[in-house]
């Protein structure tokens, strides 16, 4: 029996409109000169990006939710749904958002999806919202949890009760946290390092609530210096087909100029940032793509 659990996601859209606002007011009456503060445009587009994700989430979901029933009926485990496990749940989709939001700062066709998160230079509560409209690279992550047992609409409660945790994070205006909080929780100061440009700063902090596991897999910085937001080569655009799509783009334009199909699959599939070694006397391929948050080659 399919388990009865709430949208967790649209019970918080009043108290994210309600927050955006508030944050809106607060940087318009206590303006800090530093921050990179809001944009209208900029704004507008990271709203659009949300509720375009939303349209094409529905379309991605058929095939997702088709293949998650298909692997729960047939594995023999079953993880009944109680106020224990839930949490248990809770805790063990947070190691796996780790991994799919890791693998998709060091794997390029994984970052064309990812980037849109990262386009904006302003980081602010509206940059929770800019979604991007190919989520479908996600769901292989967590197909361990359904063949452990765990229902779909179970998994569906607690990624996004995982996404609902992570809007408030998307702030310049709250500064840290107390030690307690920052050593264990994913904080706006840690996450404002994830969004960040400067090359300290690349590829790090991935953790969705909690930050302990970037700490345990060597990912994580504290935040010391005041973040540069955005990408270390920026897109300027505010159309939302060309912020959806201009990393696939790139993608395509690098592969028909690669000269080997090893390069091909480089292009598709290592980092973002990689290049093949050059043959003696030749200069390295120039990749098209707007560089990424990433050192190791990448929200």
């Amino acid at each position: 029996m399919e388990p009865n659990l709430p949208d967790v996601v649209l019970w918080s859209i009043p108290a994210f409109v309600l927050l955006t606002v508030l944050e809106m007011v607060v940087h318009r009456l206590h303006p800090d000169e530093e921050a990179a503060g809001y944009d209208a445009k900029d704004a507008a587009t990271s709203v659009t990006m949300g509720l375009g994700s939303l349209v094409f989430d529905l379309l991605w979901k058929i095939p997702i939710v088709a293949i998650y029933a298909a692997v729960y009926e047939l594995t023999p485990l079953r993880v009944p749904v109680l106020w224990w496990t839930i949490l248990l749940m809770l805790l063990a989709l947070d190691f796996f958002y780790y991994w799919s939001h890791r693998g998709h700062h060091v794997i390029r066709i994984l970052w064309a999806c990812h980037v849109v998160h990262h386009s904006s230079r302003k980081f602010n509560l509206t940059t929770a919202l800019r979604q991007p409209w190919t989520s479908l690279t996600s769901w292989p992550f967590y197909l361990p949890l359904v063949a452990l047992g765990v229902h779909p609409a179970a998994l569906a409660f607690c990624s996004s009760a995982n996404l609902v945790y992570q809007f408030w994070v998307h702030t310049e205006r709250i500064d840290k946290l107390p030690r307690p909080f920052e050593y264990v929780l994913n904080t706006p100061s840690h996450h404002r390092v994830h969004h960040a440009s400067q090359g300290g700063y690349l590829d790090r902090n991935f953790g969705g609530i909690l930050i302990v596991w970037d700490r345990l897999f060597g990912s994580f910085a504290a935040e010391t210096e005041r973040p540069v937001f955005g990408l270390t080569k920026n897109i300027s655009t505010h159309n939302p087909l060309r912020v959806a799509s201009h990393e696939y783009a790139a993608i395509a334009r690098d592969v028909r100029a690669a000269a080997t199909w090893s390069e091909r699959a480089g292009r598709v599939f290592r980092g973002p940032g990689w290049q093949p070694a050059p043959t003696t006397g030749t200069a390295p391929a120039t990749v098209t793509a707007p560089q990424p948050q990433t050192a190791e080659g990448t929200g």
